[in-house]
């Protein structure tokens, strides 16, 4: 596995945690409802990066546009499920247009994933 499948791995790891921990909160306090969401895509996204990551990994499909797909996951999580912990937690953005363009990286590291699907291998048919 290289490197950047690790770090994509890991990445993936963390959101798994992170909807833990944001679901945990959002029992407990105001901000209940876009921590909830925040937590929810976190924990939708997780395995969904690590079955990239294990699709990238062996070759299964387009190693490149699998990856990218990944990236943009995880970019588009962390600005999504970002602003809405950082409204929800200590009411300020992230930045403006945070949410709305990390849903759009959300959909666009899916249609990626998509692609990826059909884009043939190397050696492979």
């Amino acid at each position: 596995m290289t490197l950047p499948d690790r770090i994509l791995m890991a990445l993936g790891a963390l959101a798994g945690l992170l909807g833990v921990a944001a679901s945990a909160r959002a029992a407990h306090g105001a901000g209940a409802d876009s921590l909830k969401t925040a937590a929810q895509f976190l924990l939708f996204h997780a395995p969904a990066l690590l079955g990239l990551v294990a699709l990238a990994a062996t070759g299964a499909t387009h190693r490149l546009l699998t990856r990218l797909a990944a990236a943009a996951l995880v970019v588009g999580l962390a600005l999504f499920s970002g602003d809405l912990t950082l409204r929800a937690l200590h009411g300020t953005p992230l930045f403006a247009m945070a949410a709305p363009t990390g849903g759009v990286l959300l959909m666009g590291g899916w249609l990626l994933a998509a692609v990826a699907a059909f884009v043939p291998v190397r050696g492979r048919s």
